[in-house]
């Protein structure tokens, strides 16, 4: 494979640049968040958004769609949402003179999904996406049918100690490249949005890229360089989290998959371009790895009872797995690369 040219990441980060500029405008204070939605999306991962009701989270996703133009359809879970109200059905109908059956695609036929509040429909409606979140495409009736490419899911969800909410399955969470926890604003931002915003009219949102540039720098992704030390962390790291592999994992039951891997990998490589970078480091692993894991582990009874959350868990992973293989905790920051 032809890694990626110093030029060719230089142009394609400013498009980048100017997209993460654009949404700070949509959504203000949450930089951070942004940028991680941003990876995600060059990662060609599906991401899960988590917080309390108003903090914008589907504010930012329709400006997301907004500055890419990409084709979107919203999809709002509810507890009475059938799976066929997301993947389409079939419907009889007049053909030639006969009457047969023709699939009619749902909503999810489509560039972005946005799974509005998704763990407010039941687990067996959840679960009509996950062919379409794994292989891109979907099958009715024995019929197999291709999503549309790219093809990206970004759902919200609220926190499940709400009323009227259900737990993601395990199978689906793990599709999720990445889980963001949306935070509350704080004073000086809640001040710029009284000025800034009218209640029920949403900011506009200029378009970034078009569908071939998108595609170009999708591409570009894939051909930045991971050197085999950063691939051999990310395999300590997600080993790691199962039981008996490090002492940060003594809280945990069950551990994070092969699918953690790859998603480090892709999401690392995702955040060297954003950075101007033709290769992938330990602080780009470091920087995704809460995202990544913390909602693939599973923490035992006991951890739950004292209050551990994995966000703790994975923190003290990081703080324990070296980059280097055959370093100890002490030498981490002296072994980190000069740039992030």
């Amino acid at each position: 494979m032809e890694y990626a040219s110093e030029t060719e990441v230089s142009n394609a980060g400013k498009h980048v640049r100017s997209l993460s500029t654009a949404l700070n405008q949509v959504l203000f204070g949450q930089e951070e968040l942004i940028d991680l939605v941003l990876t995600g999306i060059l990662a060609r991962g599906h991401i899960l958004l988590e917080g309390l009701p108003g903090l914008g989270k589907t504010e930012l996703v329709k400006g997301l769609s907004k500055s890419l133009q990409l084709d979107t359809k919203r999809i709002q879970f509810t507890p009475d949402l059938l799976p066929g109200d997301i993947t389409g059905n079939p419907v009889l109908q007049e053909v030639e003179g006969r009457r047969q059956f023709v699939f009619q695609p749902g909503p999810i036929f489509t560039n972005l999904v946005l799974a509005d509040e998704i763990n407010r429909a039941s687990p067996k409606t959840q679960s009509a996406l996950l062919e379409a979140m794994q292989e891109r495409r979907v099958t009715v009736l024995g019929q197999t049918h291709d999503l549309p490419r790219p093809f990206f899911v970004l759902a919200t969800q609220n926190p499940i100690e709400l009323e009227g909410t259900y737990p993601l399955p395990e199978a689906q969470l793990d599709r999720f490249l990445f889980k963001l926890d949306v935070t509350k604003n704080d004073v000086g931002t809640l001040e710029r949005i009284v000025n800034h915003r009218e209640l029920g009219t949403e900011p506009e949102v200029l378009q970034i890229m078009d569908g071939q540039t998108l595609d170009e720098v999708l591409a570009l992704v894939r051909r930045i360089f991971l050197p085999e030390v950063v691939g051999n962390y990310i395999a300590r790291l997600v080993d790691g989290t199962h039981p008996g592999q490090s002492n940060a994992a003594k809280s945990i039951k069950y551990g994070a998959s092969p699918r953690a891997a790859l998603s480090l990998a892709s999401a690392a490589k995702a955040r060297a371009l954003m950075n101007d970078r033709t290769h992938a480091s330990f602080e780009d692993v470091k920087f995704v790895a809460a995202a990544v894991l913390r909602h693939r582990i599973v923490l035992d009874y006991n951890a739950r009872v004292e209050g551990l959350t994995t966000n703790n868990v994975v923190h003290d992973l990081l703080e324990e797995i070296p980059f280097q293989a055959n370093a100890t905790p002490r030498t981490l920051q002296a072994q980190a690369p000069a740039t992030s």
